[in-house]
């Protein structure tokens, strides 16, 4: 990989992880106004998932944005892989399926797009 589409990596890869810390941010400090926005169906008493999916968003994110290294973006790719597992048995739910859709599709969406926007560390050694 040249130099020159590493460093575009680089930089898609910062733009992405941008994008999880202002999700982060908006679940984490008002998760009521988020949810009032995407999924009004989820329980008001449930609201402390957004807010730890907020804190969960708000971390991953702003490791790849510090330092954009493909392991480093290749775990969180598996973290939202994870997350996106773990809201397919709510799918269906009346209370809870449009917020695990909206959040199991942006995780599955993330793991799928973030591991072709990794860095390739080896050009930091050379």
């Amino acid at each position: 990989m040249t130099a020159r589409a590493d460093a575009r990596r680089r930089a898609l890869a910062r733009l992405l992880a941008t994008l999880g810390v202002a999700g982060g941010m908006a679940l984490l400090t008002r998760p009521q106004e988020v949810v009032d926005a995407l999924a009004p169906g989820f329980p008001k008493e449930r609201l402390w998932l957004a807010r730890l999916l907020g804190a969960r968003l708000l971390a991953q994110h702003a490791a790849v944005l510090a330092a954009p290294r493909r392991g480093l973006v290749r775990a969180g790719s598996a973290v939202d892989l994870l997350h996106a597992a773990s809201m397919v048995p709510f799918v269906a739910s009346p209370r809870y399926g449009r917020a695990a859709r909206i959040s199991g599709g942006l995780a599955a969406g993330y793991a799928a797009v973030a591991p072709a926007l990794a860095p390739d560390d080896r050009s930091e050694r050379g």
